[in-house]
């Protein structure tokens, strides 16, 4: 396993939901973080790697497995209310800010549909907005 250190204004670091891609610097609303890279493989292979948590769906032929722990972007846990979001262009998958990120906050997208109603749903949501939603429900009742 390499040492070296992430390439980007981010570190990897213990979440809540395990490891997840914290900022070191602020990072501004729309910049490029990072880049979702893994080996492409086609849609047949994804059906023999069905319970494979770091499958990015490029298109209807071409899925990213961002496995490999060289894919720092991988890293990047799932939330309710992100503050980055996946872009798909030119056959990349782009990570990009949404919102002003500051310094220490964890980076965050939605993974989407179908991944939530797969993975996270059946334990429960436990991204930020989703525990202080559970948190205020359960001071009030």
């Amino acid at each position: 396993m390499s040492t070296k250190r992430p390439e980007g204004p981010f570190r990897i670091g213990r979440s809540e939901t395990g490891l997840g891609l914290f900022a070191t610097d602020v990072i501004a609303k729309g910049s490029f973080i990072i880049e979702y890279v893994g080996p492409r493989i086609t849609s047949e292979e994804v059906q023999r790697r069905r319970n494979t948590r770091y499958l990015f769906e490029l298109n209807s032929r071409w899925t990213i497995d961002g496995a490999p722990r060289w894919n720092t972007a991988r890293y990047i846990n799932h939330s309710c209310r992100p503050n980055a979001q996946a872009t798909i262009s030119r056959g990349k998958i782009r990570i990009k800010a949404i919102k002003r990120i500051k310094a220490g906050d964890e980076i965050t997208y939605n993974y989407g549909k179908n991944y939530f109603e797969t993975f996270i749903k059946p334990h429960g949501c436990r991204c930020r907005s989703c525990q202080k939603k559970r948190e205020r429900e359960a001071a009030v009742g």
